[in-house]
């Protein structure tokens, strides 16, 4: 399969969004830009060519997806049941990094919401994903669009890399803002669960709707058993090829550590601290106190960790206040849980 790259800058480029839009609506695949990361789309609503997500992705088949939506109003063919804080927080973050888990509406395809009874669903703030929805006229469901487990994508090469000659099509909307994905809340419970934090911090959401829950396999690993109502909560996720451990203490403690881990292990620092490893491979991901600006530029930094064949990558503890939470659940789970604390 030949996979087409189209380069979008316009939510008035009537005609490749007709062509895109197209795809879609014939059941195919395609890598479209948010503001978090970018997402591999189909047709929510077709269950084949939800189907193919899987395939491409290599994703296992109990990991949920998230349905995409341009309008508040199209969220009510896709749940049964829009409660009051559900229409609270929609008012506040949409169009925007939050999804939120519903009881679904009988239209749902199982292969969408792996059998449950619930689907999540966020409307992004990207103006093109939102134009491609419109085109479209269809719900999208869209994971991250890497390979399942690997770094997720925050621009089209990124997409290509992982999906070229997979999938019939790749938008090139940018460099995604955000850089890590939504954050995850259920409204199936009471009091409603926070699940997979992101821009959207507890703390707003707490300001909007009162109590909220954390989910415990946000810090911690979940049990084999665990059947995840969101992605990013079972499974080893946003990984490189690199073994990362992450390490918290103080910054000589930390020098230390990588300095005696050889040649093939890297580091990756606070802005101002690469001087430090004088010899080594070193990335900075923003100031310590930027935790937007870390979680902008972590995924690009795990892959090039990838392109540049490094081994082992040492990892300063971003900690876990406000987005700090989002980065903080992304390392973990590159890291398999590995913390070392020095």
């Amino acid at each position: 399969m030949e996979t087409k790259l189209y380069n979008i800058s316009s939510a008035d480029d009537a005609c490749q969004l007709a062509e895109v839009a197209s795809i879609l609506r014939s059941g195919g695949l395609v890598g479209i830009p948010t503001e978090t990361v970018y997402g591999l789309a189909a047709n929510a609503l077709d269950a084949q060519a939800v189907r193919k997500i899987f395939i491409a992705k290599g994703r296992p088949q109990d990991n949920p997806l998230i349905v995409h939506i341009s309008s508040i109003e199209e969220l009510y063919a896709l749940a049964e049941e829009i409660p009051e804080k559900a229409l609270f927080l929609a008012n506040a973050f949409w169009p925007g990094p939050l999804t939120m888990v519903l009881k679904k509406s009988p239209a749902v395809p199982d292969e969408v919401t792996c059998s449950l009874p619930s689907v999540a669903v966020r409307m992004p703030s990207h103006k093109i994903a939102n134009a491609i929805i419109k085109a479209a006229g269809l719900p999208l469901a869209a994971p991250s669009a890497n390979l399942s487990g690997k770094p997720s994508p925050t621009t089209a090469a990124h997409v290509m890399h992982d999906m070229n000659g997979k999938i019939e099509a790749v938008v090139d909307g940018g460099e995604c803002e955000v850089g890590v994905e939504s954050t995850v809340i259920t409204l199936c419970t009471e009091p409603p669960v926070l699940l997979r934090p992101g821009a959207v911090t507890l703390r707003q959401l707490k300001e909007v709707i009162g109590d909220v829950a954390a989910d415990p396999s946000i810090f911690s690993k979940p049990g084999a058993e665990l059947k995840p109502s969101s992605p990013g909560m079972k499974y080893k996720h946003y990984s490189p090829d690199a073994e990362v451990i992450i390490v918290k203490g103080e910054l000589p403690a930390f020098e230390a550590l990588a300095r005696a881990a050889g040649e093939d292990a890297a580091v990756l620092c606070f802005d101002g601290e690469e001087k430090l490893f004088p010899g080594m491979t070193v990335f900075s991901f923003g100031a310590e106190d930027d935790v937007s600006a870390q979680a902008h530029r972590l995924f690009s930094i795990l892959r090039r960790a990838d392109e540049l064949k490094v081994k082992r990558l040492f990892v300063r503890y971003p900690g876990t206040d406000g987005v700090g939470m989002a980065v903080y659940n992304r390392l973990l789970r590159a890291a398999a849980f590995r913390v070392v604390e020095v």
